[in-house]
């Protein structure tokens, strides 16, 4: 199924101001400077290399710490679109690997066959929209991945998703950036550290995405009538928490801003460009709140 149409855009309100970064901004850049070492060493030494880095990650960072993701995976869904559950359940298989984070963004332009999608959001459709005029082509369609905001494969072919974030790994500019998120009393912290490239090449937005890590649904009508489908890490609110021009920064937000009914975690991301024009993945962070 394919679609093209214009939606309205995402509400673009920044949550608070950044204040200069602290140790821990310190701390990230080391530890993911030295993991991204030690996996390209592994590329040689195999299985041993893959056993060294654990266990000295254990040791350096103690234990409970992980290394940071190396991909973000946007899947545009659409409960109404029978093409999709396949694409849907490997979403629900990429949540359990800690190295990538993976979102569901419900899609609404299929609603009109007979079924409206009851996650569906505007805001995701116009996401879709702006990757496709950014890439200069007019692929809009589901299920779609987009990997690392770099490349867009067909949703439901785990091979070509697993080689996206391969092959835009191999980019420089690509999930370098460390990123921290983290719950303390009602307020979410955020953390980003500096880029290691020229200040010019460094102007973005962080985003946090209030997550629901598993969402079950009954359709009732259109393609996929009658059948019960599961989606996973499905957004449910967008919010921006700031601009990002290179420099290492952190935030505070409520938690309120948030947590919402079914929301049970939350994704902060580093992205080039803007909400309009969105470019490669700098960076991310995955936390639960329950």
């Amino acid at each position: 199924m394919k679609g093209r149409l214009l939606h309205q855009e995402a509400q673009k309100t920044p949550l608070m101001t950044p204040s200069s970064g602290t140790s821990l901004v310190a701390q990230l850049r080391a530890r993911h400077v030295l993991m991204k070492s030690l996996r390209d060493t592994s590329r040689w030494t195999g299985a041993l290399g893959a056993g060294v880095i654990a266990a000295f990650s254990h040791m350096a960072f103690g234990q409970g710490a992980q290394a940071q993701p190396r991909a973000v995976v946007e899947l545009f869904t659409s409960q109404g679109c029978s093409s999709c559950p396949p694409a849907d359940k490997i979403i629900g298989d990429l949540a359990k690997d800690p190295s990538v984070i993976p979102l569901s963004m419900p899609v609404d332009y299929w609603d009109y066959l007979g079924w409206k999608d009851t996650l569906a959001d505007s805001r995701f459709s116009a996401r879709q929209k702006a990757y496709s005029q950014m890439r200069g082509d007019r692929d809009i369609y589901t299920p779609q991945a987009v990997v690392n905001g770099a490349t867009q494969v067909i949703g439901s072919d785990v091979t070509k998703i697993k080689d996206a974030i391969g092959a835009t790994n191999q980019r420089t500019s690509v999930m370098t950036v460390p990123v921290s998120v983290s719950v303390s009393g009602k307020h979410v912290n955020v953390t980003v550290a500096a880029s290691a490239e020229a200040s010019s090449h460094n102007h973005g937005e962080v985003w946090i995405c209030s997550v629901s890590k598993s969402v079950p649904i009954t359709v009732g009508r259109g393609e996929n009538r009658g059948r019960e489908l599961t989606y996973y890490n499905v957004v449910r609110n967008w919010l921006k928490v700031g601009d990002w021009n290179g420099n290492a920064a952190s935030w505070t937000l409520p938690l309120e801003n948030v947590t919402r009914d079914g929301v049970d975690a939350a994704v902060v991301y580093v992205q080039d460009g803007s909400r309009d024009k969105p470019g490669p993945m700098r960076g991310a962070a995955f936390t639960s709140l329950q």
